[in-house]
């Protein structure tokens, strides 16, 4: 796995957290226990801070940064698609941040929300817990509440298949 500290400031990766070798941890990153971080993965803090929860999954190709202003902040059980971008934002427990998605600066996903695939979530906007947003940009869906703990099981899933490729994944060529 490529882990890199920058200057002082130095990844703290629990022993139970699971960081493919072809993803790049740079920085004041934190991943939590059993948090895992998939294939081509960037997480980037470089001036402030990036949190990943426990049992929260960081799906490949998926790059995570912060600002100087704006630390990123991912609660436990979060679901990260493949090729998201969250970019100084806080995202709630058990919060799903669906494939090809942006979340932009100052932005906050309430606890069990989500954010559909594909959307693009402006600076400062606010979800509200167990709610969807989808489009571009995207707007809150109306009439339209996700049960508690809905994104559960694809966490436990995640976190799972870490353990696994812990001990099972090897390189052949």
């Amino acid at each position: 796995m490529a882990v890199y500290a920058l200057g002082d400031r130095t990844p703290d990766i629990h022993p139970t957290a699971y960081v493919h070798p072809d993803a790049v941890v740079i920085g004041n990153v934190t991943l939590g226990a059993h948090a895992s971080v998939w294939p081509t993965a960037v997480l980037r803090a470089d001036y402030g801070r990036i949190v990943v929860g426990e049992e929260t999954n960081i799906q490949d190709g998926t790059i995570i940064h912060c600002t100087a202003i704006d630390d990123t902040i991912l609660g436990a059980r979060c679901v990260v698609g493949h090729n998201t971008h969250i970019e100084g934002a806080t995202i709630g427990d058990g919060a799903l941040i669906g494939s090809g998605s942006l979340v932009l600066n100052g932005s906050t996903i309430g606890e069990g929300a989500q954010v559909a695939a594909g959307a693009l979530i402006p600076p400062r906007f606010e979800l509200p817990a167990r709610r969807m947003a989808m489009g571009i940009p995207a707007k809150i869906r109306e009439g339209f509440e996700l049960p508690e703990g809905h994104f559960d099981a694809n966490a436990k899933m995640y976190a799972a298949n870490a353990d696994y490729y812990r001990t099972a994944l090897r390189r052949i060529d």
